[in-house]
């Protein structure tokens, strides 16, 4: 995985895949909330796909794909 700098810092990037049968924004919640019971000093998120699922011309599930960047410990 990259990792990207700012200023003295060094993030490291991983990648998330989050769903929702409510909402793109409760999908980026359950993703970012699930990886924060592990991983600590998250700082950023970034959308880079947004999916859905169709049943009877409906709407039933989101899906969405995020980039995080987190600090690494010295």
């Amino acid at each position: 995985m990259p990792v990207a700098t700012e200023g003295n810092h060094v993030y490291k990037i991983l990648e998330l895949v989050g769903s929702s049968e409510r909402s793109v924004e409760d999908a980026i919640q359950n993703a970012i909330g699930r990886a924060a019971k592990t991983i600590r000093e998250m700082k950023w998120f970034e959308v880079v796909q947004t999916r859905g699922h169709i049943e009877n011309g409906s709407v039933r599930h989101y899906q969405v794909t995020l980039r995080v960047g987190f600090t690494l410990e010295e």
